[in-house]
């Protein structure tokens, strides 16, 4: 895996407010990251800065070893960024704006012609090609800035509130095209209030408060980062009572019965997990199903108490 994105300790200030405070991190090929946060948190800030767009104050940002700023000819090209508005030059067709952005990267004659034939495919707009930029929805547009981002095909794919203006039929498809950036072996952060869908496809999630990065572990380590126990959901059949022989297990916990459903809590990790599972056998329990509840992004973000920046 190689190293595609280092931020280390990245701080912007604007006067006396502090956008983005002492923020280090790195990521991978195949890493996707969600970048949660209230309003003025400091996401955009960020991510202009890993795009090279603004200085930080202290800190660096390195792409591919390169500092985004002092190497920036390196950089160039690698770095993919799609902010939340829709392009500039709306009295450019669709096509011709796509050609215009592939032009200014290099990318000319076959070539070009290939990734946007294939980007417009990719986000839908293929019966649009012809139409003026300005004649676009808002949702429309913004899958124009998406394909903008990724007829370069950069390594690393910043994206800003992409879901902004997308229909549910659209923010599906979205998903589709970002998971397979990362199956492609690209770093991608994406930045999103919608955090059901940051849960669908994300490897890592960041959540970050007045500039400062509260959380930032795996996908599936996020819920019990720090939590010793957790709860367990399983389906016993029988018309019996089960719930004397699993208070009987050791270590279990505030059961919870609905019919053969039970829900009970127990020590947390692949090894706990897998000893209550065979416990559960040797009483010769009828298990038909057996997995851990884990708590979605919404109630893991609601818990750190981020509150809203005005």
């Amino acid at each position: 895996m190689s190293l595609l994105i280092e931020a280390n300790d990245i701080r912007v200030e604007f006067g006396k407010l502090v956008a983005v405070d002492d923020v280090s991190f790195t990521m991978s090929s195949g890493d996707l990251l969600g970048l949660i946060g209230p309003n003025g948190a400091g996401k955009t800030t960020l991510l202009r800065v890993l795009a090279g767009l603004q200085a930080p104050t202290s800190g660096t940002a390195k792409i591919l070893g390169h500092d985004v700023l002092d190497e920036s000819d390196h950089v160039r090209g690698q770095v993919g960024f799609s902010p939340d508005s829709p392009p500039a030059y709306e009295e450019m067709t669709v096509e011709q704006f796509l050609f215009f952005i592939a032009d200014l990267n290099g990318i000319r004659g076959a070539e070009a012609h290939e990734r946007i034939d294939y980007w417009l495919d990719q986000v839908w707009l293929e019966d649009k090609r012809s139409e003026k930029v300005k004649s676009l929805s808002r949702g429309m547009r913004q899958r124009v800035t998406i394909a903008q981002t990724l007829v370069p095909s950069p390594a690393v794919v910043l994206l800003d509130e992409p879901s902004s203006g997308l229909d549910p039929a659209g923010r599906i498809q979205l998903r589709q095209v970002i998971a397979s950036l990362a199956e492609q072996g690209k770093a991608v952060i994406v930045s999103s209030h919608i955090l059901a869908d940051l849960e669908e496809f994300c490897t890592h999630i960041a959540i970050i408060e007045r500039g400062g990065m509260l959380r930032y572990s795996h996908v599936d380590e996020l819920a019990h980062d720090g939590v010793a126990r957790c709860n367990y959901k399983m389906k016993i059949v029988g018309d019996a009572d089960h719930t004397e022989a699993l208070m009987a297990i050791d270590g279990v916990s505030h059961i919870l019965k609905r019919g053969i459903e039970y829900v009970v809590e127990y020590d947390i990790g692949d090894d706990a997990a897998a000893l209550l599972l065979r416990q559960l056998v040797e009483r010769r329990l009828g298990v038909v199903s057996f997995a851990r509840i884990k708590e979605s992004l919404e109630e893991v973000y609601l818990k750190t108490g981020v509150r809203q920046v005005d």
